[in-house]
């Protein structure tokens, strides 16, 4: 799957005077992008490095927000593998392995004993 692409409207990517941190104005954008559905549901996201070298800040501030987005719960993943959009908050995804893993499917159990005396369970 291909690199979303990101694109700050405005004058500036980020204002390094403005009263909001840069890590936070990341913060901000990104959650917009992904909560109007810009960024729809698995998009990858550009490595830090990447979107560090576009904004002109430091590679730390774009991983503090990803960590911050991640504790959100707006994006998943790891450092090294790379960022992928969540579902949006309040966005129900329907997953059957999920479903049927909850429903914990097969529904019966059957407990016999063999001639030892041990259980042997028939699941149906």
């Amino acid at each position: 799957m291909p690199h979303a692409k990101i694109q700050w409207t405005g004058q500036s990517a980020t204002r390094r005077n403005g009263a909001e941190s840069l890590t936070m104005q990341i913060v901000r954008r990104l959650q917009e992008a992904i909560e109007s559905g810009r960024l729809g549901r698995d998009a990858l996201l550009p490595s830090s490095r990447s979107l560090a070298r576009g904004l002109g800040v430091s590679r730390n501030t774009v991983l503090t927000a990803y960590d911050e987005l991640k504790s959100r719960g707006l994006i998943r993943g790891q450092r090294g593998a790379g960022m992928r959009v969540a579902a949006a908050p309040g966005v129900e995804w329907f997953d059957l392995q999920r479903v049927l893993r909850e429903a914990h499917y097969p529904a019966r159990t059957l407990t016999l004993l063999d001639p030892d005396g041990n259980p042997i369970s028939l699941n149906f």
